[in-house]
């Protein structure tokens, strides 16, 4: 079964390719874009696609590749072993399975999503190297080996806020996902608020794209945000005319909050706002 995208997800040519290549070549499939483009969906709705459950693995900063894998609970175990608990005979008692192990044993195929992976220590990639290669781990306590019984689809998500190791990148298959153009983005609003209103999507999303090209943004709003905004214009029936009479000069749009996240992006659009004011009334 290939991946087309979903009535929840659209997704291009493009990474609907990416998707089936990964698969087809059973390489961890690593998704970039910038925040709010979809990349955690993505797995999301390839499971829902596939008919498979989704595993997800949420990286923090302090993550650690083993924590992927298990943890061994020794300090319990110790605990256990001065109450005179019998369960202290067996070590397994004492070892949290991780999402790789999850993912491993399961007795039907999964996606596996190991999501934001550059949030983690440099070397948190390389340390799955070998288990996502071999599909196999050892555990020191159990001398045991778990091999997986299906191998996952792995999807790996990252923001770019960090560059991931080469030796990492060789063994994956790289999809970026690019901000969406405006006929997409039209068709991921569709999705979203089937019923707005076809004039609001065009005023709004002519708002949307202007803030976007601002030079020196923080961030720009992205797509998770002007699907949002919409929702909050139509709840408040924000009429059309606001926008279509909107004055050029006043940067900063109805209910902003949705779209700009930070003080300083508002803080740049008011100064344009200002020095628009200023060279009509001098003109």
């Amino acid at each position: 079964m290939k991946f087309k995208g979903t009535k929840d997800y659209i997704s291009t040519d493009d990474l609907s390719m990416a998707v089936n290549a990964a698969i087809e070549l059973e390489k961890p499939l690593l998704i970039k874009g910038e925040p709010g483009t979809g990349k955690t969906m993505l797995a999301e709705e390839v499971a829902s696609a596939l008919d498979m459950e989704l595993i997800t693995w949420d990286i923090k900063s302090t993550t650690k590749a083993r924590q992927g894998l298990y943890e061994y609970d020794a300090v319990t175990r110790l605990r256990d072993s001065q109450l005179g608990d019998e369960r202290v005979e067996d070590i397994s008692n004492y070892i949290q399975k991780g999402k790789m192990w999850e993912a491993f044993t399961s007795e039907e195929r999964v996606v596996l999503l190991i999501d934001e992976i550059d949030k983690a220590d440099i070397e948190f990639p390389n340390d799955l190297l070998q288990e996502i290669d071999r599909m196999e781990f050892f555990v020191y306590e159990t001398k045991k080996t778990v091999k997986a019984i299906h191998r996952p689809v792995v999807i790996i998500t990252s923001n770019n806020e960090k560059e991931l190791p080469d030796a990492f990148l060789r063994r994956c298959f790289f999809h970026y996902i690019n901000f969406p153009d405006r006929k997409t983005m039209e068709q991921i609003i569709k999705v979203h608020h089937p019923k707005v209103k076809k004039a609001l999507v065009k005023e709004a999303l002519e708002i949307f794209f202007d803030i976007r090209k601002v030079p020196g943004m923080k961030k720009k709003p992205s797509t998770s945000e002007v699907i949002d905004w919409l929702k909050l214009l139509m709840a408040d029936d924000i009429p059309d005319e606001i926008f279509k009479n909107r004055d050029p000069s006043k940067a900063i749009p109805p209910l902003y909050g949705a779209l700009i996240k930070n003080e300083q992006d508002v803080q740049l659009l008011e100064r344009l706002a200002f020095m628009a004011r200023r060279e009509g009334n001098s003109g």
